[in-house]
């Protein structure tokens, strides 16, 4: 018997039993699915958080003061002290102290009230210089950034985010027109590019809902305080991602001089770095896919089971036409691989079914669901063939034990 003709037999078996078969089919691609689903919710959720914290800046370190302790002992959170100054920010610049810094954006941040006729909104202000488009990786949607003249004359102009805009203005072009900001009129310049929402910005949890201002308009006109040089953080842009870690070091070995601080443990300010905050993200990430993804492969363990069954009944049921086919000449590999045959179409069509109902699940899911899922081919044709793989383990005691059948005792058994 040939390799063509075992198959056919197999096939025809499979086809005579069509409600067994089709349950059996229903587990595998019950199992297959789950897995698609599974992974590909956990790479979507990677790939989010990637996009997400990318948006912030690229080679970004954020330096962010130390705390403060009150007079009857309460200490406040990281960020309440007023430790970074105007000065730190300037220091850094200096390609001697620092050369694999590239940028240095200082940032001092409130939420103000915001009036442009008879719209009023409330988002971040961030009062910065030059630098802080490049340093967060932004680009303009209209308009123009903040200049170094009006830096050095305070100007009245404010740069808005895109969903600000929106808020004060509706579909109205915001350019050139006014907004008050904490009762202070200002000149809007330009609107920023849309980024999207992310939980991770240190300015806000939308970087398109703020305001940017000059640095020096913001510490006198719209904050004010007793230490108007002081800033909430510094931001660093390394030239390079492969410099990341060099711009750390040198960031903190020129702050804790500048400081007076000879103990790094002693810092009154940290620096963090988005990669620390994608590393995290996507280590849960991970975590989170491998545990689902293990669900999933009970059920397409549970799945393989079923197979056995099927096939170790499909045995018992045709022990007369097993001894028939070997007082024919049918050697016990034929035997063995007409069960195989029988075992892998129903996993390769469990799979490849399981597979079509995976990527129809991710192209209708994300409209019900807020996270998005992304299938990988590599993952999907990888599926289909651990799919026919389950099959073929899962047959192989079957077909074992049909081919280990004696002609004699198979033909007299009722």
């Amino acid at each position: 018997m040939n390799v063509l003709e075992i198959f056919r037999t197999g096939l025809e078996a499979v086809v005579t039993h069509r409600l067994r078969s089709a349950l059996t089919v229903l587990g595998i691609m019950i199992g297959i699915t789950a897995v698609i689903l599974t992974v590909g919710l956990g790479e979507g959720a990677q790939q989010q958080v990637s996009s997400q914290i990318s948006a912030l800046g690229s080679n970004l370190l954020t330096v962010t003061p130390g705390s403060t302790t009150s007079s009857s002992g309460i200490r406040g959170g990281f960020g309440s002290a007023s430790t970074l100054t105007v000065g730190d920010a300037a220091a850094l610049t200096s390609g001697v102290v620092a050369p694999d810094i590239n940028a240095v954006a200082p940032a001092t941040t409130a939420s103000e009230s915001m009036v442009a006729g008879t719209a009023n909104w409330t988002a971040t202000v961030v009062g910065t210089n030059t630098s802080w488009l490049t340093v967060r990786g932004r680009s303009m949607t209209e308009g123009q950034f903040i200049a170094g003249h009006d830096l050095s004359t305070r100007a009245d102009v404010v740069v808005l985010g895109a969903t600000t805009a929106q808020e004060l203005f509706g579909f109205r072009d915001p350019l050139g027109q006014t907004v008050n900001i904490a009762g202070q009129p200002m000149s809007i310049i330009g609107v920023l590019n849309t980024v999207g929402t992310s939980s991770s910005s240190s300015t806000s949890s939308n970087p398109d809902d703020q305001a940017v201002v000059p640095l020096t308009t913001a510490s006198a006109l719209l904050f004010g305080g007793s230490s108007r040089n002081s800033v909430s953080q510094i931001l660093i842009q390394a030239r390079s991602a492969g410099t990341l870690s060099a711009a750390y070091q040198e960031a903190d070995a020129e702050l804790l001089s500048l400081h007076g601080i000879t103990s790094a443990a002693s810092a009154d300010f940290t620096i963090t770095s988005e990669q620390q905050v994608l590393s995290t993200a996507t280590s849960v990430d991970k975590t989170l896919t491998v545990l689902l993804g293990g669900v999933a492969g009970i059920s397409l363990l549970v799945g393989g089971i079923g197979v056995m069954n099927i096939m170790l009944v499909s045995v018992t049921e045709r022990i007369r036409e097993i001894g028939l086919r070997k007082a024919l000449g049918a050697t016990p590999r034929v035997i063995r691989r007409q069960f195989l045959v029988e075992a892998s179409v129903l996993g390769s069509v469990g799979g490849v079914l399981g597979a079509g109902l995976g990527l129809l699940g991710a192209a209708v899911l994300p409209h019900f669901i807020s996270d998005k899922i992304t299938i990988s081919p590599v993952a999907t044709v990888g599926a289909i063939v651990v799919a026919i793989g389950i099959g073929i383990a899962f047959g192989v005691y079957p077909a074992g034990r049909a081919a280990r059948l004696a002609p004699i005792d198979a033909l007299r058994s009722e």
